[in-house]
């Protein structure tokens, strides 16, 4: 799928690649952008909340609340939102970020049955 030319490609991850790195003890920043309510529901440990409708009252933090040049990885219900967010983190200047393909659904399904889906 091509996106326009002025959005940047953005790296995607599937949600076993996530596990991997979850459980590597390596240190990767974790950002949700799911509704509070979402999140309640079903989540990973070590994952920041940064509500995608909240944009406007966390969007001018961003880079003092994350390091732009660790590893994000970008988490939410099926990884449409979480695509977004990665493009405007790119365009922030984050130079390493990735999209978990599928989300957190995906993440319940084929990984961790534990979490509710909903």
């Amino acid at each position: 799928m091509m996106g326009k030319p002025s959005e940047p490609s953005i790296t995607q991850i599937n949600v076993e690649e996530l596990a991997q790195r979850l459980s590597s003890g390596e240190p990767i920043q974790l950002v949700d952008v799911r509704e509070p309510q979402e999140v309640a529901i079903a989540h990973i440990d070590g994952f920041v909340n940064l509500p995608l409708s909240q944009f406007p009252d966390w969007a001018d933090q961003v880079n003092t609340r994350l390091d732009p040049h660790a590893e994000t990885l970008v988490l939410c219900h099926h990884g449409i939102r979480s695509a977004q967010m990665c493009q405007w983190l790119t365009v922030q200047g984050f130079t390493n970020v990735k999209n978990v393909m599928g989300g957190i659904d995906a993440y319940s399904t084929l990984v961790d049955s534990s979490i509710p889906q909903y």
